[in-house]
């Protein structure tokens, strides 16, 4: 049963590009547009948690979704507010009582630096979590996949305008739910972790895509999104694909246009649309 409780939020998104003047190859000048960066901090109640590089387009539900992700509160119940501060360049995150997520704090003292761009640690707790996760059997068709590839390359506004960013989107069937660029993959990944959380959406039957590399933190954040498959246009790395066997998650890398590698879990996806042989 779908909750409809939801914390008061700010509402203080950013314009995701900027125009800016550049001197192309033949020295002629043009207006380009490149992407924002901005630092955001994460406050939970009084204390700094971590400081994301972030475009800011929707930063209420980044500081959700990390704060969710690195499971340092795992019931949306338990925050009350999360309101946004870009002149302090900070996000507040204000919970019902201090006792509702007592060892919160003692989750923060062990820190793991990872491979992220725009963030760059895991909490050591995290890890220890990721061992009570599972996932049903993901059910994909080669069809579906194509059609997914298709419907989400018409959906990276600010990658085309001006490049230098990440887009993951969450997906059921070939239909797209909710798509988010960032400057980071992994900020993008949590920004969807926060928009599920909000919404109340199971990943069960949902299916996770990203432009950037799958390393072990992003089989991680799909994991505890309870996503049972990613799709990537770019590659994996070798914990990632370990990891995902672990958790017995479809690993789809390599995905462009008629072409993709199924990394892990083959035997979940339908055959149905081969291409004609070379």
């Amino acid at each position: 049963m779908q909750s409809n409780y939801r914390p008061s939020l700010s509402q203080q998104g950013r314009n995701p590009t900027h125009a800016v003047s550049a001197v192309n190859e033949y020295g002629e000048a043009v207006d380009v547009s490149i992407p924002g960066e901005l630092a955001l901090t994460i406050h939970l109640e009084e204390s700094e948690i971590v400081t994301l590089m972030t475009l800011g387009t929707r930063p209420e539900e980044l500081a959700l979704g990390y704060i969710r992700n690195q499971r340092l509160i795992d019931d949306i119940h338990a925050v009350k507010s999360v309101k946004v501060d870009w002149d302090k360049q900070l996000v507040m995150i204000e919970t019902h009582s201090e006792h509702v997520a007592k060892d919160w704090r003692n989750k923060m003292f062990k820190r793991i630096v990872t491979s992220g761009c725009g963030q760059g640690t895991i909490f050591a707790s995290t890890l220890e979590e990721l061992a009570k996760t599972t996932l049903p059997d993901a059910k994909l068709s080669q069809a579906s996949i194509y059609r997914l590839i298709k419907n989400i390359s018409e959906h990276n506004a600010v990658y085309k305008t001006a490049g230098a960013v990440h887009g993951c989107a969450l997906c059921c069937g070939e239909e797209m739910l909710i798509h988010v660029e960032d400057v980071g993959r992994h900020n993008a990944a949590d920004a969807i972790a926060g928009y599920m959380w909000l919404e109340d959406l199971q990943g069960g039957d949902k299916i996770f895509y990203t432009t950037g590399r799958l390393t072990s933190e992003m089989v991680m954040k799909a994991a505890f999104m309870g996503i049972p498959a990613i799709l990537s246009r770019s590659g994996i790395t070798q914990m990632g694909l370990d990891l995902a066997k672990q958790l017995g998650m479809t690993l789809i890398a390599r995905a462009k246009g008629k072409h993709f590698l199924v990394y892990n879990g083959a035997e979940n996806i339908s055959f149905d649309d081969k291409p004609a042989p070379r």
